[in-house]
């Protein structure tokens, strides 16, 4: 597991949920009050950006009864680039996008084009699961739920980096993924369902995922400035991804930029549905807004039916429970659960509906205050893990008017202790690959074609200065192969922005026949899900 708050905690955080809806809180506020509170916010963003200096960019909307109250660019859009950010700079958003698409399946819902407990077979014959007696029992609820047994960021590989597969080529491979845990048991994060979800939803309505939340909801909302897929993005108008890349591990070292647009580090145009969205400030306000009112636009004009809405925010299974708040941990929930695109829990005794979204160089977040008709979003063009926690309390805890606890100081003791402890993990690695035996064969032997049910071929090529590791359907996944200690032997891909990978062989008949992998760092992306691999020699 990893020990810092990266994506991982963007996406599936700890901290949230029980499956009762709390009282809404009646809250009067006079006009000054908002110009007031939007000015505390804006106020708290710069003392988060003065704190994490290095972070290059920072974009907030923050919505009160309907209204933006506060929608803003703060920071450059790219480092050593004066050119600043303002209220229409576009950032990728990631899985910010899947409340999208569960509102998409919830207006054919409404239509009695789609079922969220029919099955999924209903409108994809083809489905089919590793464990075959699951096929016909999966429904649409399980594929947004998080909930039918894969691993954490199961068959990301497929689209993570960046592939060249097509949104048929990963639903075919879908099959072939392992599901590891109980059916409806227990939260493990996927994004792979997420993109069978976009197929029911082009099953059901006759287009495409992105064709049909474009003219359905985009274009209603008149969400002008916002794209579905990110290859559409105009660097011009983006905020580019920046990240650390090292030494001595991947989150350390310098902050650069990673790419000279969104789409170069982030291409899920093939997995949208599960994270495709591009957007601003001002564009996401009327998402924020619309998610408040229960699918009802400024207009009167109605997308979803409260019904829908409230079945949206309804928990589906459980993520995390705990003793609750603490002096130190004020904002620990009771339960976390996981709803229909959306986490559900409490947070300091207020209903608290989130989504974060972590793409290569940008975390996000969405938070919804019910009780309050309040809501706000960060985007943020960098992968300060800490920053972007300090933003989702911190502006909670002020629009809650509970500002008593400083999460920038907290997320900088934090930062301190992860940083420590991640220097530490990368010195063992050194000493260990140091002190490593041989491999019991000649580099030959662990030459040749090497396929894995769901992934496809990895070739480990020998060249006169070694072996050579490639990932056939992903293009940065390539690079020296090195020996390690014994049957184990890592990578050191040339683009340092991806993550190295530990092969271990495994011998029969004296020689390599089968090999499984892992992520060299203990601070990799969850979706490079290498451990779900299980390569045999073709």
């Amino acid at each position: 597991m990893s020990i810092r708050l990266t994506r991982r905690a963007a996406l599936a955080s700890t901290a949230a949920v029980a499956g009762v809806a709390l009282p809404a809180v009646a809250h009067a506020r006079r006009p000054a009050d908002d110009a007031a509170l939007a000015a505390e916010v804006d106020a708290f963003v710069r003392r988060a950006m003065a704190a994490w200096p290095d972070q290059p960019a920072v974009s907030v909307a923050l919505v009160k009864d309907g209204q933006p109250l506060l929608t803003r660019g703060y920071g450059v859009r790219k480092l050593g680039d004066p050119r600043p950010v303002d209220e229409h700079t576009r950032f990728a958003i990631a899985s910010n996008t899947k409340a999208v698409t569960c509102a998409a399946l919830a207006m054919l819902i409404d239509e009695g084009k789609v079922k969220w407990d029919a099955p999924v077979r209903t409108w994809l014959p083809g489905f089919r699961l590793s464990k075959p007696e699951l096929n016909d029992m999966v429904t649409v609820r399980d594929l947004v739920s998080h909930r039918i047994g894969f691993g954490l960021g199961a068959g990301d590989l497929l689209f993570w980096p960046n592939s060249d597969r097509t949104r048929a080529e990963i639903m075919a491979a879908v099959e072939h993924v392992p599901i590891e845990d109980q059916f409806r048991t227990s939260y493990h994060y996927c994004n792979l369902m997420f993109v069978v979800a976009g197929e029911v939803v082009a099953a059901a309505s006759g287009m495409p995922w992105e064709d049909f939340v474009q003219t359905r909801i985009l274009t209603p909302l008149g969400m002008t400035e916002t794209l579905p897929l990110m290859t559409a993005a105009d660097p011009a108008s983006s905020a580019l991804p920046h990240g650390r890349l090292g030494p001595p591990l991947r989150y350390q070292g310098e902050m650069q930029v990673l790419a000279e647009s969104i789409q170069e580090v982030w291409d899920w145009s093939a997995a949208g549905a599960a994270g495709g969205f591009v957007t601003n400030p001002v564009d996401w306000a009327k998402w924020i807004a619309v998610q408040l009112n229960k699918g009802v636009l400024p207009d009167g004009t109605r997308l979803w039916s409260e019904a829908r809405a409230n079945e949206m925010w309804r928990p589906n299974i459980i993520v995390s429970s705990s003793g609750g708040p603490t002096p130190d941990m004020p904002g620990r929930s009771i339960a976390a659960t996981y709803a229909t695109g959306w986490q559900v829990m409490d947070y300091r005794g207020e209903r608290f509906i989130t989504h974060g979204g972590g793409a290569p160089g940008f975390i996000s977040g969405t938070v919804l205050l019910p009780g309050r008709n309040a809501g706000f979003s960060f985007f943020t063009n960098g992968e300060e893990g800490m920053l972007t926690r300090a933003l989702r309390s911190g502006i909670a805890d002020i629009v809650m008017g509970k500002a008593d606890f400083d999460w920038i100081a907290d997320g900088q003791r934090l930062e301190a202790e992860n940083n420590a402890k991640s220097i530490a993990a990368a010195a063992e690695i050194d000493a260990k690959q140091a002190a490593g035996a041989a491999p019991s064969l000649p580099l030959d032997a662990y030459a040749g074609t090497w396929r894995d049910p769901w992934y496809g071929d990895i070739l480990i090529e020998r060249r006169s200065e070694g072996l050579w590791l490639a990932f056939s359907r992903t293009p940065s996944l390539q690079g020296p192969l090195e020996t390690y200690d014994g049957e184990t032997m890592r990578t050191r891909f040339p683009d340092r922005r991806e993550e190295d990978v530990l092969v271990t062989f495994a011998l029969e008949n004296g020689r390599p026949a089968t090999a499984t992998m892992k992520a060299v760092s203990p601070d990799a992306d969850f979706s490079y899900d290498f451990h779900d691999l299980r390569l045999r020699k073709a």
